[in-house]
C-alpha cells in the first residue's frame, strides 16, 4: 500500500498497519550499484514491451503548418493625385477594378490655374534669349505640375494655352480606389485613383512564437488555397516581422508569389507548410517524443543502465530545447551514446513508484533513506498533514481526455487551464489526436474538474461543452470544429433549492454572486426568510454541490458545507448569522 516505507526487520506499515512483504534483493551485485536503480528480469521487461535507443546528433527537421492571406504588394501601389486646382471634365475610368496600362487616360481636368501658367510660358518663350532664367522657370513649373515634355512643346508651337489636360496612368494595372466623379472640384494633393499592379502579390502567413526558432529567410513553402482547389504552389520566405502583435502572439512572414493571370485574389485565404531546419544551427541531440514523461515543469527520460545481468534504468529529469516533429532537442541532461527507453517508459516508471525510487510523481523518491531512517517514521513522529502528504502520492491518476482544438495557441490555452487546476501534476494536448495526457492526483481533484476549467476557457471536451460566446472570441486560427454531444442534456436546465444560512440584505448579494460565480448557474435567488435559495442550472455543466462549495468558500454555511471559521469571522457584523449545525 505505500511502498516508500522499508524496514530491516520484519513488522507493520506505521501508516496502514499492513504486514511488510519482503524486499527480493536486485539480480546484480557489486558496489557501484547505484540505490536508485530500477532493475527488471528479461522477462518482466518483455512483457512491458521496453524498447531502447541510443542518443545520437541529428539535423532538427519539422514541418510548420501556417495559415494566412494573400495582400497586394505594397511596392506596386500608385496613387494618383491632383497636382493642380481643378475640375473633372472627363473620367475614363467609371468603377473600380478596371484594368488600365501604364500611360492610358484616367481623367481630363480642366484647371484655371493651370492656364495661367501656360501664358507664362508663351510670354517668357518670347523673352527667351534675353531673361532664360524666366523660361527656365515657367518650364520647371509646369512639370512640377505633371506636364512632360511633349505637351510643353506642343504649347510652344501652338502659342496658346491648353484648355483641358489629361490626368495620365504611371503603372499598368487595376483600379482599387476611386474617389471622384464627372464635375468634381478637386484641390491641389487631393487623391483621385489608386492603380495596383497584381502581377505580383504578397502571402502573408501568421506564424506562432515557437515557431519562429525554425523559420529563415529563404525556406522552402508549399502552398495551397482553398479558391484553388487540387494546385500547388510554391515559393520561399524573404521576409519575417521583427515584431510579434501583442494580442495574437504571432509574427507575419511572407511569401511572394507570380500572378500575371491574376488568378490569386487579394484577401483569398491561404495555406502554407513550411519544411525547415533549426535556425540555431544543425547538429542537436535528439530523442523521440515517446521517450519523455512529462510532469508540467520537469522532462524525465530514463537511462538504461550498462554492465547489467538484467535491464536496469534510472531516472533522469533532462531540458528540453525545441521541438522537432516527433523528436526533441535536448538542451541539457543527456550525452550522445547514453541508451534511454523510448517504449514502456510508463511501465518502468510505475515500477519505481511501487519501489519508492525517484519517479515522476515523486522526484525525490525514498531510495535515499535507510532502512534503519525508515524505521523510525511511526505514529508518534509524523503529523496528520504528513500523513494526509504520503496518502496522497498513492492517489495519483493518469488518463486521456479528448478536447477540441486546432493550433499551438489552443495547446498553450487548453495545458495552462488543465494546470491551473490544483491538484494536476502534469498535461499534454496532442493536435493530431485531439487527446489530452493528463496527470493529477485523485485525492485533490478530478477529471471533471479538468474538463470544466478548460471548457471555460473555450475547448469543448468530451463531457462538457465551451460556452459559445467564448468560443467565438477566440483567434481565427483557433476555431475549431465542434465537438458532438450525444446526449441532449447538454441543453437541458434543472431547477433545485438549497439552504444557506444568512441575514441580511448583503447576505443576500454575496451567496447569489458566489452562485452565479459558478459556470453553468443561470439563475440564483436567495429568500432570507426561508433561508432557501433557488437554483437554475445546466446539469451537465454544474451541480449543486459545486455551488454550494462556492457559496461556504464567501463565508455561508450550507446543507452540505460549512464555511472556514475564519472567513465567516470577518463578515460585517449584521452579517454574522446563526451557524448551521
Amino acid at each position: 500500500m505505500h511502498p516508500q516505507i522499508k524496514q530491516d526487520k520484519p513488522g507493520d506499515c506505521p501508516i496502514c498497519g499492513m504486514d511488510l512483504i519482503p524486499l527480493q534483493s536486485m539480480q546484480a551485485e557489486g558496489d557501484d550499484i547505484d540505490p536508485n536503480e530500477i532493475m527488471m528480469t528479461e522477462s518482466a521487461a518483455k512483457l512491458a514491451e521496453i524498447q531502447t535507443l541510443f542518443v545520437s546528433k541529428g539535423t532538427p527537421q519539422k514541418s510548420i503548418y501556417v495559415q494566412g492571406k494573400i495582400e497586394v504588394d505594397e511596392r506596386n501601389i500608385s496613387v494618383v493625385t491632383a497636382r493642380f486646382n481643378g475640375r473633372i471634365e472627363k473620367l475614363f475610368v467609371n468603377f473600380k477594378g478596371q484594368k488600365v496600362a501604364k500611360g492610358e487616360k484616367l481623367a481630363t481636368l480642366y484647371s484655371p490655374e493651370l492656364v495661367s501658367a501656360q501664358k507664362e510660358l508663351i510670354e517668357a518663350l518670347s523673352m527667351k534669349e534675353t531673361h532664360p532664367s524666366l523660361y527656365k522657370a515657367a518650364v520647371s513649373k509646369l512639370k512640377l505640375w505633371d506636364l512632360n515634355q511633349k505637351q510643353i512643346e506642343a504649347i510652344e508651337t501652338n502659342g496658346e494655352p491648353m484648355l483641358y489636360f489629361d490626368v495620365l496612368s504611371p503603372i499598368s494595372g487595376t483600379v482599387t480606389m476611386r474617389h471622384v466623379a464627372i464635375g468634381d472640384y478637386v484641390k491641389q494633393g487631393e487623391t483621385l485613383l489608386q492603380v495596383t499592379d497584381l502581377s505580383e502579390v504578397w502571402v502573408m502567413f501568421d506564424a506562432y512564437e515557437n515557431d519562429l526558432p525554425w523559420i529563415k529567410l529563404n525556406d522552402k513553402v508549399s502552398l495551397n488555397f482553398q479558391a484553388i482547389p487540387g494546385k500547388e504552389f510554391s515559393g520561399k520566405v524573404n521576409f519575417i516581422d521583427p515584431f510579434l502583435d501583442a494580442k495574437t502572439r504571432v509574427a507575419q512572414v511572407r511569401v511572394e508569389l507570380n500572378n500575371k493571370n491574376e488568378v490569386l485574389k487579394p484577401e483569398m485565404f491561404a495555406n502554407g507548410i513550411i519544411n525547415s531546419t533549426i535556425a540555431a544551427g544543425n547538429s542537436h541531440l535528439l530523442i523521440p517524443k515517446s521517450s519523455i514523461l512529462w510532469t508540467g515543469k520537469r522532462a524525465v527520460v530514463y537511462v538504461k543502465v550498462q554492465d547489467r545481468e538484467s535491464p536496469s534504468f534510472i531516472y533522469r529529469e533532462i531540458t528540453l530545447g525545441a521541438e522537432a516533429g516527433n523528436f526533441y532537442v535536448v538542451a541539457d541532461g543527456l550525452s550522445e551514446g547514453e541508451e534511454i527507453a523510448t517504449n514502456g517508459v510508463f511501465k518502468i516508471d510505475a515500477a519505481a513508484q511501487l519501489q519508492g525510487l525517484p519517479s515522476m510523481m515523486n522526484p525525490g523518491g525514498g531510495a535515499g533513506s535507510t532502512p534503519h531512517d525508515m524505521s523510525k517514521m511511526g505514529d508518534e513522529s509524523m503529523s496528520a498533514e504528513e500523513h494526509q502528504s504520503m496518502n496522497s502520492k498513492a492517489k495519483a491518476e493518469q488518463v486521456m481526455i479528448k478536447v477540441a482544438g486546432n493550433c499551438d495557441m489552443c495547446k498553450d490555452r487548453i495545458e495552462s487551464a488543465a494546470l491551473s487546476v490544483t491538484g494536476v501534476k502534469s498535461a499534454n494536448w496532442d493536435a493530431e489526436t485531439q487527446m489530452l495526457n493528463l496527470n493529477y492526483d485523485a485525492a485533490i481533484t478530478t477529471g471533471d474538474d479538468v474538463q470544466k476549467a478548460i471548457a471555460k476557457v473555450g475547448h469543448d471536451t468530451e463531457k462538457f461543452k465551451a460556452d459559445d460566446s467564448v468560443f467565438a472570441e477566440l483567434p481565427g486560427c483557433c476555431l475549431y470544429e465542434r465537438l458532438k454531444y450525444k446526449q441532449s442534456s447538454m441543453s437541458s436546465i434543472q431547477k433545485s433549492s438549497v439552504r444557506v444560512a444568512g441575514n441580511c440584505d448583503m447576505c443576500k448579494d454575496r451567496i447569489e454572486t458566489a452562485a452565479l460565480s459558478v459556470t453553468g448557474v443561470q439563475l440564483a435567488t436567495w429568500e432570507a426568510e426561508t433561508q432557501q435559495l433557488n437554483l437554475k442550472f445546466n446539469a451537465a455543466i454544474t451541480n449543486t454541490n459545486d455551488v454550494q462549495k462556492a457559496i461556504a468558500k464567501a463565508g455561508h454555511d450550507t446543507e452540505k458545507f460549512k464555511a472556514d471559521d475564519s472567513v465567516y469571522n470577518e463578515l460585517p457584523g449584521c452579517c454574522l448569522y446563526e451557524r448551521m449545525k
